[in-house]
């Protein structure tokens, strides 16, 4: 099982990707590659626009490997999605890709485009969590074997998909929102205040293009920016409200968040390995 390692968005460092390689040695038949481009810089970048695309078409065309990891998240996914989809090969369609945060934008965009498996999950850069060999072992255990304690608990009751709120809402009105009908869409959120989370469930719920989800599910929403005049709702009676106005059922809480505790949400309920 070869997992290849890429930065969609910003870069790691080599002692976070040797400390990741040692808990993979812990996982029998697991080899990691970290591509080099993981570890390149270019302002806030894991490396220009073009390096980090043709890393990423690189692995993704590799007919040796077998899973494509997300290292980190931080802003750039978005940017590499019109030159992405145009590089890949054959090869790509037989992988599963995972990541979260910010790669949302890409696992959007793959799953829409309907390349390869997609899975919402850990990334290396959790290790620099709290408990986040918790988190990395997780992730490893899916990858690998498909593991279904690793998924979030009702990620296989009926298709799913998993976003960070402010990504998905950013996804709409381009080409790359995929068909989630009649999907269970789990949201998670994290530093920001209250009443942006408000305004993005209000614009993801109301979207015309989501109005065929078969429900929603919260995610943690952690490390809210406290607004200077209280809010005077909880994120969860926010999207309760906003489910309620759009007509869309509320399904309760889910398993996710920018935390170690985060779990694997298999898109369109995929539950196993490539």
């Amino acid at each position: 099982m070869r997992i290849g390692v890429v930065a969609p968005g910003r870069a790691i460092a080599p002692e976070l990707a040797e400390r990741v390689r040692a808990l993979a040695a812990e996982v029998p038949g697991v080899e990691i590659r970290f591509h080099p481009q993981c570890f390149a810089a270019s302002g806030h970048f894991a490396g220009d626009d073009d390096l980090r695309a043709a890393a990423f078409a690189e692995v993704a065309n590799d007919p040796a490997v077998d899973a494509v990891w997300f290292a980190r998240g931080g802003y750039g996914a978005f940017r590499l999605i019109s030159r992405v989809l145009p590089a890949l090969e054959s090869a790509a369609a037989d992988k599963l890709y995972m990541g979260y945060s910010d790669g949302g934008a890409l696992l959007a965009a793959l799953y829409g485009a309907g390349v390869g498996r997609v899975a919402h999950g850990p990334i290396p850069a959790d290790l620099n969590r709290a408990n986040g060999a918790a988190a990395v072992r997780r992730a490893l255990a899916f990858l690998a074997t498909g593991d279904a304690a690793a998924c979030e608990p009702t990620a296989a009751e009926r298709p799913a998909a998993a976003f960070n709120l402010t990504i998905l809402a950013h996804q709409i009105g381009t080409p790359w929102l995929p068909d989630l009908t009649g999907h269970v869409l789990m949201l998670e959120e994290v530093s920001e205040p209250l009443y942006r989370i408000d305004r993005a469930l209000g614009q993801v719920l109301s979207a015309p293009a989501l109005g065929g989800i078969a429900g929603v599910r919260l995610g943690r929403c952690g490390d809210i920016v406290p607004n200077d005049i209280d809010f005077g709702r909880t994120e969860e009676e926010a999207a309760r409200d906003w489910c309620a106005r759009s007509g869309i059922p509320y399904l309760g809480r889910a398993d996710i968040g920018h935390d170690a505790d985060n779990k694997v949400v298999p898109f369109g309920g995929h539950m196993s390995s490539p």
